[in-house]
């Protein structure tokens, strides 16, 4: 059985991973769809799902996948081109919820992806959600600058709050376990930190290093 999955479409930062699992062999590949494609205007002309049919595309001539080979695939909207494909080309395709083994391979595969961009790992580990956007946000506000190039800034969401007025104070931190958004390094306790507030759903704060460099 062949399955078919996406991760990241979801988070503000960094494309989105695509991954084929043929799970009887554990052949698995994945690729990313490049950011570029979540911002204007390719995303409103949804160029995302054609890129995304291509790197299919080539993964079942790879795998050599027959017709009759049975092939589970993501309802999610990254795929309403390859759905359709697949259907129309007799493939033995079944629209589903994907479970493990590949729903943890390819989210595991999008993590080490925005490590490489630049997003801490323990910042990502820390909560139950870790591609929640009001989380990423602060990622990028933290250095909005140089960051704001790995958002899908096509989203309504990023719209809305891409303006949103930041503040800066400084606070002294005893105990805690935090991460500068700056630089990426452990703020040692305790220190002198600044703190970047600004207000989305509710009250917002990044805590950077004393001495990391912010601008907006």
């Amino acid at each position: 059985m062949i399955q078919i999955d996406d991760a990241g479409s979801g988070s503000l930062v960094g494309g989105t991973a695509v991954g084929i699992l043929r799970i009887e062999t554990n052949e698995y590949m994945w690729d990313v769809i490049p950011i570029k494609y979540f911002t204007s205007p390719y995303f409103e002309n949804k160029r995302y799902e054609d890129y995304t049919l291509s790197i299919i595309k080539k993964y079942l001539k790879y795998l050599n996948v027959d017709k009759n080979e049975p092939i589970e695939i993501c309802q999610g909207y990254i795929f309403n081109k390859t759905r359709d494909f697949l259907a129309k080309s007799n493939y033995n395709v079944k629209s589903t919820k994907i479970s493990d083994p590949l729903q943890s391979l390819i989210e595991s595969s999008f993590i080490d992806y925005c490590t490489q961009i630049g997003i801490p790992y323990d910042y990502l580990r820390y909560t139950k959600y870790p591609f929640h956007f009001h989380k990423m946000l602060r990622w990028v506000f933290a250095d909005k600058k140089n960051r704001v190039k790995l958002c899908k800034t096509a989203w309504n969401s990023w719209k809305k709050y891409s303006d949103t007025q930041l503040q800066i104070h400084y606070d002294y931190i005893v105990t805690g376990n935090y991460t500068c958004l700056k630089c990426g390094k452990k703020i040692n306790t305790p220190s002198k930190i600044k703190v970047i507030e600004f207000t989305t759903n509710k009250k917002q704060f990044i805590y950077l290093h004393d001495n990391c460099r912010f601008s907006q």
